[in-house]
Parts: structure tokens; C-alpha cells; sequence
């Protein structure tokens, strides 16, 4: 390595003083309070500084290298600091396109029958819960006892999974699909008249296992279902 000419360690120093002088970059955090050494004491310059650019040596046991550099470094500190400029880093953002996550149609669906039943599907489309619809509720009048059906009953579309009897009349509960039953509402039997205050909700009569969810495709929607009634 050669030794570093008085201009180059001239325009070294130079430089070194400039960066001390600039300031803080716009977006960053003040230090703290307490006393602030000046950054060149943390430099790997610092031995060299020390001997050369000490502002507590005397002018006259500066070295030539310190006087060569005083008219520029006058002319630094009468120019107004700059600020640099620092990019914020920016917020995070989730990519475009993310995937979301919803329930399947087929967990909402709810299907009736022109005899005035209903069904909805649950889990997946395996089990399914069938009940009176709130028209043929208000048909019958008051409740007043309802049939339910045995656990394990095997039944056809069209084959009756209960019965309710009104003031009026009593009337069969068809399944509108062939499946397995799994329970009934044990509610009914104490308290008949939930089917009259929640026909469509805590007023369901069986729950079945469905054989083949396929055949709700022959039932009836909503509005098809109004359309029959309204007719």
C-alpha cells in the first residue's frame, strides 16, 4: 500500500467532515437526550483525526494536513445542512388475489315440497333436517302433539317421518328424500306448540342421514315454493 498524498487525505477529511455535518436523515428518529458525541469519533478514522482535526489541540499544534483543510472546511459549515432524503419502507400489504375462505352453497341449501316440507342440508350435505313449513303451520292452527319418528328408520322419499296433530286436523310429515333417521326433536314432546312459534327453525320434527342428495335437485327452491302457495 502507498502512502496517501496531503490532497488525498485533504479530500478524505473533507468528505469525513461533510457527513458529520449533513444532519439526520428527514424520517429518522431523534437520538435520545444525553450527551452526543460527534460521529467521528466512532470512525475507524478516528486515530488519524484525533492528531490531524482535534477542535481541543490548539491552532498551533495543529498539523499542515488540518491547515490545508480550514478554508474548505469554513466554506462547509456556512452552507445550510441538507437533510437527505430516506425511503420509509413500505407497510406491509397482503399480495393481490389472496384466497378466501367461505361456507359451500351446498351447507345453505334449503329445498320444499308441494306437500308443504321442508328440508335443509347440514355437514357437508350428509344429514338434513326436515320439518312443516311456516304455511302449513298456520294451516293447521295450534299444535297440539306431535308423532316423531324411530331412530334408525330407513324411509323413501315420499314416506312419512312423523305426524302432527292441530285442533283442526292431523296431518302425515313426508320425507321429501330416502335416507336413514337419526333423531327426533325431543322438544316436541314436551312443548307441541314450538312448531307453531318456529316452524322453519327449533321447530324441525327428524333429523336423517341422506342417501343420495342428488334427489333434492327434484325439490322446489323458495320462490317456487311462494309461487305454489301464492297461486
Amino acid at each position: 500500500m502507498r502512502p496517501a498524498k496531503s490532497d488525498e487525505v485533504s479530500a478524505l477529511l473533507i468528505g469525513v467532515l461533510a457527513k458529520s455535518l449533513s444532519g439526520p436523515c428527514v424520517n429518522e428518529t431523534p437520538p435520545e437526550k444525553g450527551i452526543v458525541f460527534p460521529f467521528y469519533l466512532n470512525s475507524p478514522l478516528f486515530p488519524f483525526l484525533s492528531h490531524t482535526f482535534n477542535p481541543f489541540i490548539p491552532h498551533s499544534k495543529m498539523s499542515s494536513v488540518a491547515r490545508a483543510i480550514r478554508p474548505f472546511a469554513s466554506r462547509v459549515l456556512a452552507q445550510k445542512p441538507i437533510a437527505p432524503i430516506c425511503q420509509a419502507s413500505p407497510a406491509f400489504r397482503f399480495p393481490r388475489g389472496t384466497r378466501t375462505f367461505s361456507q359451500s352453497p351446498l351447507s345453505q341449501l334449503k329445498k320444499y315440497t308441494e306437500s308443504h316440507e321442508w328440508i335443509e342440508l347440514a355437514d357437508g350435505g350428509k344429514t338434513a333436517k326436515i320439518g312443516i313449513t311456516d304455511y302449513a303451520a298456520h294451516s293447521l292452527g295450534d299444535v297440539v302433539y306431535v308423532e316423531l319418528p324411530e331412530e334408525g328408520l330407513d324411509v323413501s322419499a315420499g314416506e312419512p317421518v312423523g305426524a302432527v296433530e292441530s285442533v283442526k286436523s292431523a296431518s302425515d310429515v313426508l320425507s321429501p328424500v330416502a335416507g336413514k333417521v337419526i333423531a327426533g326433536n325431543s322438544i316436541l314432546e314436551d312443548k307441541a306448540k314450538t312448531i307453531n312459534e318456529s316452524p322453519e327453525g327449533e321447530g324441525w320434527i327428524a333429523e336423517i342421514e341422506v342417501a343420495d342428495v342428488a334427489e333434492l335437485d327434484a325439490l322446489l327452491d323458495e320462490a317456487a315454493y311462494k309461487q305454489t302457495i301464492d297461486a
